[in-house]
């Protein structure tokens, strides 16, 4: 039960340091949801955006840094 506790605290750690540089730099992800491969289909009535690329980026790059600390 305590490695859950230690893994949830640093997940709001994370969420809160990610927030707070968005917060004063959102420029960063300007790429996300813009690369090839990403779904963005706008009808009269709708909107679908599925970022397929740009969420296997960011799945690899969190593999790394998960396999880093391991």
């Amino acid at each position: 039960m305590e490695s859950v506790a230690r893994w949830l605290i640093i997940a709001g750690i994370a969420l809160c340091v990610i927030g707070g540089i968005l917060f004063v730099a959102p420029w960063l992800l300007n790429w996300f949801g813009k690369l090839p491969g990403d779904i963005n289909i706008e009808t009269q009535h709708s909107k679908i955006f599925i970022p397929i690329t740009s969420m296997l980026i960011i799945s690899v790059i969190l593999s790394v840094i998960i396999n880093l600390f391991k």
